[in-house]
């Protein structure tokens, strides 16, 4: 039977995907006491598409958004994960890093992190409020949109 944050996810019409393996020479989340510490997770989809592009040049705070959620998703798959598959062991989440691949003048970062952060929210409710960094960056691995790490206290 579903925990109550997997029946939030269905009722949002979200599946998890697997929790993506990592890309290069590091582990996807570590596990230190009661937090989770999960590496950042890139705007790729379900299906292997990458979200890719440049904020304030080829892409619009929307479309950042969007694929800051992408990130948000991947980042409770991991969390799931480093759970045991158990989401209701989360009792808060803490911070959330945020890097935004964009132009040297593209000042909206927080708007488009704002994405992860809003849906975040939908699912943890006020368990999910967090602290955050939304970071600028002259570019990201693979050319992606957006890179977010997360900080998760669990039981």
């Amino acid at each position: 039977m579903a925990g109550k944050f997997e029946s939030r996810l269905a009722d949002l019409g979200v599946t998890l995907p697997e929790a993506p393996a990592p890309a290069a020479n590091y582990v996807p989340f570590v596990i230190a006491g009661d937090l989770v510490f999960v590496s950042g997770q890139i705007s790729k989809d379900g299906d292997g598409n990458m979200i890719t592009g440049k904020l304030g040049d080829d892409m619009d705070v929307a479309a950042g958004q969007a694929a800051a959620k992408v990130c948000a998703i991947n980042l409770i798959s991991q969390l799931k994960a480093a759970c045991g598959g158990d989401l209701d062991r989360l009792v808060r989440v803490v911070k959330l890093g945020a890097f935004v691949n964009c132009t040297q003048d593209f000042t909206d970062q927080p708007a488009v992190v704002n994405g992860a952060s809003d849906f975040i929210g939908e699912v943890f409710g006020d368990i999910g409020t967090h602290a955050r960094a939304a970071v600028g960056a002259p570019s990201l691995p693979l050319g992606v949109a957006v890179e977010i790490e997360g900080i998760f206290q669990i039981s």
